[in-house]
């Protein structure tokens, strides 16, 4: 094998090590919390006498297939007047990782784990996020539980919060599950293994459905986009793996909404400001309008979202190959997320692309510290105490989360980008399909089509705008910095 393809993980692994430190996180953790997680010891129970016990439900867990940061369960129970109650569980960490502890320090100043395609960096050690505070299978543990009551017409018409023991009797994938909910495979062992868990899950499935119906009723976004995942053999990296959408992604999805709306609520009511997360209207809806007359269709002259959601299901189904393309047009076009301070009586801002005004970020708390923010504000609501935050606190907090997190995000696009190159580099001069994914004056950015990966546009862009399918040729390939240059071609 030549020199020269071997230790493509290794090599990317030292990218992304250097890309954290360059952008101000810490891949390693420190002495004090390394200490810290070795002597921290699992509690069964905490003593809190409003402490449910809800281990003898069948809770099940469905994340991807090599998780082992399990954030959340879920279990349902259907009533007579076709209302199902849904429960999610979302696991404890706040009783392990104490305010201001040297833990909590680190998870504070990267406020995310950062998935790279060579190396994870988790947010919390892994002696918590995936043993102690990780809701494994054959386990119990310590959860948040948000309770939701689910009308036929996909409505929430109850909900409610507490503390419980949970213990997760199935711990199941995405991929297996989905193709199962399809009728392509059998079931996986573990829901035959579990008595009346097949007609759990199928139960939760049709109650998602009815959720993610109402919600693109009320304008939220059918956006499909492509994510490659770089594919190894030992340490060579062989390909770009597409991974696509399915059904048992929607269905944990589509729950996680309903249950972070339903969180920053009880806050509300209870008179606690919560930590939203919002998406204000495209900046840039102009630009959708044009895309949307392109192909024939009218939009609205100002931004709106259930107008926006109709056209994408109308292409969805008329251009069902190009929709990946448009979808990633429109997510480009709508910008990113950030977080906000919300106090109680105040107009929320709200979510665009999800077309909810409610929405905070609760139900991943080992990978996410937002989430551990509003677990303690949950839990504090909860037992009557103070607020853990000062509103200035929770102000610059909200400020530092939303740069780190646009920076996790780079870190991650760099070092894909960087296994993109090493895809490309024997691949100069060649010629590909594209379509524009950035314009501005920071350049021009195009994706190919295949393999999935994305370029600099550096000569021959002129009218190039985001939404252009454009036919461009491979230049230059730099694997370290994880630069693909191409240019535009007729």
């Amino acid at each position: 094998m030549p020199q020269d393809i071997i230790g493509h993980r290794q090599r990317l692994r030292a990218i992304a090590r250097r890309a954290m430190h360059e952008r101000g996180f810490l891949p390693e953790f420190s002495a004090a919390a390394t200490a810290q997680a070795e002597q921290l010891i699992r509690p069964a129970s905490d003593g809190d006498p409003a402490l449910r016990d809800l281990r003898q439900l069948p809770w099940c867990s469905i994340d991807n297939e090599d998780s082992r940061d399990l954030d959340q369960l879920s279990v349902s129970e259907s009533f007579p007047d076709e209302t199902v109650k849904i429960l999610v569980a979302v696991a404890d960490v706040d009783a392990l990782v104490a305010q201001g502890s040297a833990i909590d320090r680190h998870a504070r100043q990267n406020t995310t784990s950062v998935y790279t395609p060579a190396q994870i960096f988790p947010m919390l050690p892994e002696k918590l996020s995936t043993d102690f505070t990780s809701l494994n299978e054959d386990t119990d543990r310590l959860a948040v539980v948000v309770e939701m009551v689910i009308d036929f017409e996909g409505r929430l018409v109850a909900s409610d919060v507490y503390r419980a023991q949970v213990h997760n009797q199935a711990k199941l994938a995405y991929n297996s599950v989905a193709a199962w909910l399809d009728g392509m495979q059998p079931a996986p062992p573990r829901i035959v293994a579990v008595p009346g868990l097949a007609e759990q899950l199928r139960l939760q499935d049709r109650v998602a459905q009815r959720l993610k119906q109402l919600r693109h009723e009320s304008g939220a976004l059918s956006v499909e986009t492509l994510e490659a995942r770089p594919v190894f053999s030992d340490d060579v990296l062989t390909h770009l793996a597409v991974e696509q959408r399915n059904r048992a992604k929607a269905l944990i999805e589509d729950f996680m909404i309903a249950a972070n709306g339903v969180t920053a609520r009880y806050l509300a009511g209870k008179g606690f400001p919560s930590f939203r997360r919002i998406l204000r209207a495209p900046a840039r809806w102009e630009r959708i309008v044009a895309l949307a007359t392109a192909v024939g269709e009218r939009l609205p002259a100002a931004p709106d979202s259930t107008a926006l959601e109709a056209f994408l299901s109308r292409r969805h189904q008329v251009d069902p190959p190009h929709f990946p393309d448009l979808s990633l047009a429109v997510v480009k076009l709508m910008g990113s997320g950030e977080y906000a301070v919300e106090l109680p009586g105040e107009q929320s801002t709200g979510h665009f692309g999800l077309a909810v005004k409610d929405y905070t970020h609760s139900t991943a708390p080992n990978r996410r510290f937002p989430d551990l923010i509003t677990q303690r504000l949950l839990k504090a609501a909860l037992a009557g105490r103070n607020m853990p935050y000062s509103i200035e606190e929770l102000e610059e907090l909200a400020r530092h989360c939303t740069e780190q997190e646009d920076d996790a995000n780079k870190i991650e696009r760099q070092v894909r980008k960087s296994a993109a190159a090493l895809l490309l580099e024997t691949r100069s001069g060649q010629r590909f399909d594209a379509i524009v994914t950035g314009a501005s004056e920071k350049g021009t950015w195009v994706r190919v089509l295949e393999p999935p990966v994305e370029g600099k546009v550096v000569q021959g862009f002129a009218g190039f705008d985001v939404g252009d399918r454009v036919r461009v040729k491979l230049i230059n390939v730099n694997v370290e910095q994880g630069f693909i240059d191409f240019v535009g071609v007729s």
